[in-house]
């Protein structure tokens, strides 16, 4: 009997027919899904949508005047539309650009000061030795301190009489403009997060498996190269998870320069400082504008990084070629 013969011998009727049962799985799997993960949406509305258009929606609008017909100030602010953008990048385009890249320029080199100093926290907190609690809670403990109080301590470290200007021997004003109040931001700012990305650095070493180290010491590949072409691919997914969120935190980086060097500082004003001063002037128009332009700019980032680098985020590059060679075949 071939084989054709055998399957018009089965029943109709016996045949499966797996296509209903596996929609109404996906669509029950579906629905639980929407419902545990509704909460989420809710509050992220209401702590991130809602304030987005509401700020949105205060951009559009200028700052009270006097009333031509009273005399006396207006009691609503006036519609301007896209005026408050246009002074923006107009009048006050000198401020605004200066702004913007002092806040690009602390992300890059704080960033990428943290990401090889966090690696070499994770490589140290993952070595087995004699007293390996006590190195993890003191490295950690930086990250700990509220940056109020960290930008307080360092304030004292870079005092004109501090320790700094003790330990170099000079007399240096780190708290005032120029390149001097950017690195002691820089310092101040690695020095407080640092440790993130070494914490997290630190959860993907935990979970590589030690025969991968051993076999490579078999074949007798050194420090170095088991560094390069085992530990870093491996820890890459949690790697790229902290600097991806480091960028975030770094493009709103407001507290720790404003409270080491000071307000309306040239040198190390960014677009959250831009903003408060804003803000504290009574201006909430172009408050909001600028901190819908730094919205922008810090969406564009994570949009980018993740669109770049989506599949070693989420680990799941391979799996999904592999899927696709298995329908291919």
């Amino acid at each position: 009997m071939t084989e054709a013969a055998a399957r018009t011998e089965v029943p109709t009727g016996a045949r499966p027919q797996p296509r209903r049962g596996r929609g109404r799985a996906s669509a029950g799997t579906g629905r639980l899904a929407a419902l545990l993960v509704s909460p989420t949406l809710l509050v992220l509305a209401v702590v991130v949508l809602y304030p987005t258009l509401m700020a949105l929606k205060e951009s559009l609008y200028g700052a009270k005047g006097l009333d031509p017909a009273t005399g006396f100030i207006s009691e609503t602010e006036p519609f301007v539309g896209l005026g408050n953008y246009a002074q923006i990048f107009g009048e006050s385009g000198a401020r605004f650009w200066n702004a913007f890249w002092n806040t690009t320029f602390f992300t890059v080199v704080t960033v990428g000061l943290e990401t090889v100093i966090g690696v070499a926290m994770a490589l140290i907190m993952h070595k087995a030795f004699k007293g390996r609690a006590l190195v993890r809670a003191g490295i950690l403990v930086p990250w700990a301190v509220p940056t109020a109080i960290s930008g307080l301590l360092w304030r004292w470290i870079f005092n004109s009489d501090g320790v700094a200007n003790a330990l170099l021997g000079q007399q240096i004003l780190w708290t005032t403009e120029g390149v001097h109040a950017q690195v002691a931001v820089i310092v101040a700012e690695v020095w407080k997060t640092a440790p993130f990305i070494g914490l997290l650095v630190l959860a993907g070493l935990q979970v590589i498996p030690t025969e991968v180290y051993e076999a490579a010491r078999m074949d007798g590949a050194r420090a170095v190269r088991r560094f390069w072409h085992i530990t870093l691919p491996l820890v890459k997914p949690a790697l790229l998870v902290a600097v991806l969120f480091r960028c975030m935190d770094a493009l709103r980086m407001f507290d720790l320069p404003y409270l080491l060097v000071g307000a309306q500082k040239h040198s190390v004003e960014t677009l959250s400082m831009l903003a408060q001063n804003e803000a504290s002037n009574v201006r909430f128009g172009p408050a909001s504008a600028y901190a819908v332009i730094l919205f922008l700019y810090v969406f564009l980032i994570a949009l980018a990084f993740v669109r770049l680098l989506g599949a070693d985020l989420v680990g799941g590059g391979g799996g999904r070629r592999r899927r696709r060679t298995e329908v291919t075949a």
